[in-house]
């Protein structure tokens, strides 16, 4: 039985994230001051001692959950994937862990992802909804049929897919969604429209950034958010990193490969315990469970 190790995405931060792996690792304590150099700021103080507001910012958000993520995989004795995934902003740490990315570059990356992101959202205001209880296909098509900007954006399992839009786009599929059979459509406490089409400034600008980065050759595959399938070559794992921010997250077709290729115990390494959830949903054999400190 093969091992995946997989790593959540934003949303999953939480006040004292990393406070115990700092204080019980002193490789783990050389790597967040390194982050804190690196960010030009003391990320640590906001992780181990800010409010849940103060993580909520995404520039702040997503270095940490990323920095939670690769520093808890890197102090794992006989850290051997036999395969790689990350939700999202997951999918970063992922490419760490599998050494296709530096910490530095993977974190440089991170905090130029969510300052694009931030900008991309301030000057285009915009939102997402879960949609709970519908069939993906019937999300599709009422996606489809909206004259706004909405789209499926992560396949989190069978049953739960989140939609990105417009506000105004949102609010009519919300609608649409439930006068189709929807259980419950609800929108999301986020700052914009996570993997659409209103993400392309951000796309752009992250591109630059990519195409600047050397990409290693991993130590295994990673089940890439845009192809759901085992990426090993360098360039085209850069390319596909390049296109997430505009495409949909397709992390139940991810699961669902690396079940394919033999994955029977997934570890969740992070903040939280979302993506152990999704996974069992997806795949109810699989042995689910979290690294820990």
């Amino acid at each position: 039985m093969k091992t995946a190790y997989i790593f959540p995405g934003q949303g999953a931060q939480f006040s004292g994230m990393g406070k115990d792996l700092f204080e019980a690792n002193a490789s783990a304590k050389t790597l967040f001051t390194q982050a804190n150099d690196i960010l030009g700021f003391r990320i640590t103080d906001i992780m181990f001692e800010g409010s849940d507001e103060d993580l909520k910012q995404t520039k702040v958000t997503q270095p940490a959950v990323f920095l939670h993520s690769v520093i808890l995989a890197s102090t794992i004795e006989g850290f051997k994937p036999d395969m790689v995934a990350g939700h999202s902003l997951g999918e970063l740490s992922a490419l760490v862990a599998n050494k296709t990315l530096t910490f530095e570059d993977g974190l440089r990356l991170v905090y130029q992802r969510a300052l694009a992101m931030q900008k991309a959202c301030e000057s285009n205001p915009s939102t997402m909804a879960a949609i709970l209880g519908l069939e993906d296909a019937v999300v599709e098509k009422v996606c489809a049929s909206i004259d706004d900007i909405v789209v499926a954006a992560n396949y989190n399992c069978p049953g739960q897919l989140v939609i990105s839009g417009s506000n105004s786009g949102i609010e009519k599929a919300c609608a649409l969604m439930l006068e189709n059979g929807a259980k419950r459509a609800l929108p999301l406490p986020v700052g914009g429209a996570f993997h659409s089409p209103l993400m392309e400034p951000a796309r752009a600008e992250l591109q630059k950034a990519i195409e600047e980065t050397t990409f290693s050759n991993p130590i295994c595959p990673v089940y890439q958010n845009v192809t759901a399938s085992a990426v090993s070559d360098p360039n085209e794992i850069q390319a596909n990193l390049i296109s997430q921010l505009t495409a949909p997250v397709k992390w139940t077709q991810s699961v669902q490969s690396m079940v394919g290729d033999g994955a029977g115990s997934f570890i969740e390494v992070g903040p939280g315990k979302v993506l152990s959830g999704l996974v069992k949903k997806i795949h109810r054999e699989a042995e689910v469970a979290q690294a820990t400190v």
